[in-house]
């Protein structure tokens, strides 16, 4: 079937971590033998990319759509691939990508400068977004305001924030980068 799109096949995870797409969209057969949408959403985060996934099976259950859309698909389509379901399925993703794909990218960036932190400066950063101050965070770890203002300063340079509101808001678009994406946490 052709359908004007250029289709690169993988081998499996090792082949597309080694030469991962940068664009376009994944069409993955969404098996247990496979690891599926999850594996696909989890391998594309490692490398710190966002693409639009798209699931496939034969004879699809209601259940296991859902739950691929739970873990990142924005699609689903019933093998074997029928022209007409094909694209219009494409052209669904194509309007959300168009609509949201920018948000999910800024999000999984957010979430791969949040796995450099270490667990202090996680600590630092949730109390931060409470509102506290350094003062109040240190006497919450209990530890120095000093030691605070350590942990503080290389929390921000991991997270690339010039001051307290962008370190909070990263942690916000992070942990908007939803199910299958960037979970190390």
């Amino acid at each position: 079937m052709s359908i004007g799109c250029h289709a690169e096949i993988y081998e499996g995870p090792d082949e597309f971590a080694d030469r991962p797409p940068r664009r376009g969209l994944i069409l993955c057969r969404d098996d247990d033998t496979s690891g599926g949408v999850e594996m696909a959403a989890a391998a594309i985060s490692r490398l710190g990319i966002w693409l639009p996934i798209v699931g496939t099976a034969y004879e699809p259950d209601p259940v296991a759509v859902v739950q691929a859309m739970k873990q990142g698909a924005l699609g689903f389509v019933g093998l074997p691939l029928r022209r007409a379901q094909l694209l219009e399925t494409l052209q669904a993703v194509q309007k959300e990508v168009e609509r949201s794909g920018a948000e999910r990218q800024r999000a999984v960036d957010a979430r791969m400068r949040m796995d450099c932190l270490t667990a202090r400066e996680r600590e630092v950063l949730d109390l931060l977004t409470e509102g506290s101050s350094n003062k109040g965070i240190a006497r919450e770890l209990g530890i120095s305001p000093r030691t605070v203002e350590i942990h503080r300063a290389n929390m921000m340079h991991k997270l690339g924030a010039s001051h307290a509101a962008e370190a909070v808001r990263c942690r916000i678009e992070a942990t908007m980068a939803g199910p299958g994406i960037g979970s190390r946490n």
